[in-house]
């Protein structure tokens, strides 16, 4: 029988050594697209923790299962922190994936035809950082910004003087 004390490393050496593989290589890396980037340590824990067992569809309070309380003052939480961060009158914390968390943002804080200033999706970029494929690259003006060739680093002078010449909302 598996004892609940039971580590990862001690039940599965080869997944634990991939994951820790992982986290070295995040750990020595700079990811460029949000959903890739190093996670704070406390989200991780958080995502890692039995809320991870629960289905929570719904707004709190409003659930279509049973046995959300908990799920539900943890979403309290986010949303009344959301507010007072955003100074906002509602907030709505669940966002069905990272693009549409992009649309969510770019709803709240841009007009159509307003400016964007996005990594190339050819060097890195995300299709939702004004890829003209993409509703950002159709409802807002874009213009991309890439990598140095010789270090694939950020071209932060590039970044700089396209910021200065077209102001991005």
């Amino acid at each position: 029988m598996l004892k609940s004390d039971t580590s990862l490393s001690e039940f599965d050496p080869e997944i634990s050594a991939a994951i820790e593989a992982e986290k070295t290589r995040q750990e020595e890396h700079i990811e460029l697209i949000a959903s890739e980037n190093h996670t704070s340590p406390f989200v991780m824990e958080a995502q890692g923790s039995v809320l991870t067992n629960k289905y929570a569809e719904g707004y709190p309070g409003k659930r279509y299962y049973g046995g959300c309380e908990n799920v539900d003052v943890v979403e309290e939480l986010a949303i009344a922190r959301a507010k007072e961060l955003f100074q906002a009158d509602f907030a709505n914390v669940q966002p069905h994936s990272g693009s549409q968390a992009n649309v969510a943002a770019y709803m709240a804080m841009l007009q159509p035809g307003d400016m964007l200033l996005g990594m190339s999706l050819a060097e890195g970029g995300h299709l939702t950082h004004g890829a003209t494929v993409s509703f950002s690259g159709r409802i807002y003006k874009s213009v991309q910004y890439g990598l140095k060739g010789d270090t694939g680093e950020i071209d932060y002078d590039q970044v700089n003087d396209l910021a200065q010449g077209i102001s991005p909302n």
